[in-house]
């Protein structure tokens, strides 16, 4: 083990030293670090989409210390240390790429490394095609690991022209909704269905709307912009003043793409 991973190691220990560790430290369990382990996982991608490689730098360890806490909590209560997370993933690891360190050889075929973690599941005890798909995972990611392993399975429309139509029956069906829970309900099932459709286009629907979000985003600052520019408040103009605001964005947008 390197130096400075066994360091790491060696502070959080003493973070959690019940006589003379930190009070904060030392109050936490699983349930209350979790929130912040799933924080920093976000902070991570954060700076990969922003391109800042002293921020990913940083926000990786950042993420590492939050194993490093996990284990520790783990190790302290008898169940496992970090040492035995770096061997089960190596196991894992080395188990799904039997191409690379086994004897198949070769090129991974398409479907193989599905396969493989099916099999982990069976040897997990774990029976239905949703089992292993966390809970905690965002909404929209995981309803296309759900539709994913339901399509592995067969339980998936012939063509995109299924939940195409499923989706104007859904939109029916929220507009009919006569309840909040009920219009809750119906919102979700469109939802799911748009994941389902864009799902079939080969598109990940996180990816896309993360896109989505950072154009609308970018749209409006510069409308917010313009606005100041032409000496006017922008939350005060009309809906169809900033309609004309919005499209002479797209316009400029479109007058500085390559031809």
């Amino acid at each position: 083990m390197s130096a400075n991973l066994e360091r790491l190691l060696s502070i959080m220990a003493r973070l959690r030293d019940p006589e003379h560790g930190c009070e904060w430290d030392t109050a936490q369990d699983f349930g209350t670090i979790a929130p912040y382990t799933i924080e920093e996982a976000y902070e991570v991608s954060d700076a990969i989409a922003r391109d800042n490689m002293r921020d990913l730098r940083s926000e990786l360890g950042d993420l590492l210390f939050q194993v490093v806490f996990h284990s520790r909590m783990a190790e302290e209560a008898g169940h496992f240390a970090f040492e035995d997370v770096a061997r089960d993933i190596s196991d894992k690891m080395e188990a799904r790429h039997p191409h690379i360190f086994g004897d198949e050889g070769g090129v991974m075929e398409d479907g193989r490394w599905e396969d493989l973690k099916a099999a982990e599941r069976e040897a997990a005890g774990e029976t239905s095609a949703m089992d292993g798909v966390a809970l905690a995972l965002p909404a929209l990611l995981r309803s296309h690991k759900l539709q994913k392993r339901a399509a592995r399975v067969g339980f998936e429309w012939a063509d995109v022209e299924g939940p195409i139509e499923k989706l104007r029956e859904e939109l029916g069906e929220l507009e009919a909704a006569a309840t909040e829970d009920e219009r809750l309900l119906e919102a979700g099932d469109i939802l799911f269905v748009m994941v389902n459709i864009v799902r079939r286009y080969g598109v990940d629907p996180e990816q896309a709307l993360r896109a989505s979000n950072a154009k609308f985003e970018a749209r409006f600052r510069k409308m917010e912009a313009l606005a100041e520019v032409d000496g006017v408040t922008f939350a005060e103009l009309s809906l169809d003043e900033q309609e004309a605001y919005w499209q002479k964005v797209k316009a400029m947008e479109r007058s500085t793409k390559p031809v």
